[in-house]
């Protein structure tokens, strides 16, 4: 394993997934959580708790990165798009366990559930074009 490649892909997992989280629940469905505002946090006690977000992201973005380095990478992208399918498939199993124990709107658990399996998805290409394994010495 590239300990240097593998860093790089760390910090690039983690940058797509902070942006992607922002245009996931920020933009596209901040409306559903107004309208269900008694379920979650006031923005104040969220903005207390960012650095739990952060840290959540950036172990999202070591566990991926070093699955794929150590047991993914040098494969084409479409290993890459299938790792991260059934990654996300395996991380967005919370959103329908939290619709059964929770009083949580179906089509904010379906959203969830979707949208996750697709960052995941696009992690999976995300770490494919960036940790690839060093070229063959001769």
């Amino acid at each position: 394993m590239n300990p240097t490649r593998l860093l790089l892909t760390v910090l690039a997992g983690f940058a797509f997934i902070f942006a992607s989280d922002f245009l996931i629940h920020g933009v596209w469905l901040a409306p559903s959580y107004k309208a269900t505002a008694e379920l979650w946090r006031t923005d104040p006690e969220m903005q207390q708790r960012f650095l739990w977000m952060l840290l959540g992201q950036l172990l999202c973005a070591v566990a991926f990165s070093v699955i794929w380095a150590t047991g993914f990478a040098g494969r084409s992208l479409a290993i890459g798009v299938c790792f991260g399918f059934f990654m996300g498939i395996a991380q967005q199993v919370w959103a329908i366990a939290l619709f059964v124990v929770a009083p949580l709107p179906g089509a904010i658990a379906a959203k969830w559930f979707c949208s996750g399996v697709v960052q995941a998805i696009l992690l999976g290409v995300v770490l494919a074009l960036v940790y690839r394994p060093a070229p063959a010495r001769s």
